[in-house]
């Protein structure tokens, strides 16, 4: 099977798991990945296939969007079979999106991903911050009725995995500090790197905005 046809079953599969997602990680923010993904591309010397398969599927089976993560994994093992995506890339897709993410990273930092998942993560990290990540901040916080802000709630440092999903002393502010603005400092790529100096401008200036209206100082 040629690479351009398994590229476009895997979006097909990506799209039919994802599009209903009410949470900040449907179909448009795959598709963000993916964009991202192939931009850091030009700059870096990695597998196409590999990379694109990783972003399309990297939140199928998050255990944070699915009650079954492990069925989910299966799934995703079985469709990559059915469309001729051989085991040594199985394995190298798996074992990206069961790894790039910032909660996966916080028990236990994941040292050895491949070229291909560090843009992967890269370009899923930097649609969590800017412009976007604050909409998509927003709009997380709603689908788990979180505070939007209440200034006796610090925020928290140094959580554990466990720790940063209880959502019972979070709200939608502190999020930012718990982690988006850290995200600038854990990107891999140099390209990655000088994008999210602008989308962290846009955050701290929006931070101060809100804390300013929250305040009504101005």
């Amino acid at each position: 099977m040629e690479t351009a046809k398994q590229l476009k079953n895997v979006r097909s599969f990506s799209y039919d798991k994802m599009y209903k997602d009410t949470t900040g990680h449907g179909f448009d923010h795959i598709q963000r990945v993916v964009k991202m993904s192939n931009h850091l591309l030009k700059q870096e010397n990695a597998d196409r296939l590999i990379t694109l398969s990783a972003a399309y599927l990297h939140d199928i089976a998050d255990d944070k969007l699915v009650s079954d993560y492990l069925s989910a994994q299966a799934e995703i093992i079985t469709f990559l079979r059915k469309n001729a995506f051989t085991d040594d890339q199985i394995r190298k897709i798996t074992f990206i999106t069961q790894n790039l993410s910032f909660s996966k990273n916080l028990d236990h930092r994941i040292l050895d991903l491949p070229l291909e998942g560090k843009i992967v993560q890269d370009a899923d990290r930097l649609d969590a911050i800017g412009a976007i990540g604050i909409v998509r901040a927003i709009y997380y916080g709603g689908a788990h009725a979180e505070k939007i802000y209440d200034p006796s709630f610090k925020p928290r440092q140094k959580m554990s995995k466990n720790e940063y999903r209880d959502l019972s002393h979070e709200t939608i502010i502190n999020h930012f500090y718990e982690k988006l603005l850290k995200i600038k400092d854990l990107l891999n790529t140099q390209t990655a790197k000088q994008i999210a100096e602008k989308r962290q401008q846009v955050m701290l200036s929006f931070l101060k905005n809100f804390k300013e209206e929250w305040d009504c100082e101005k």
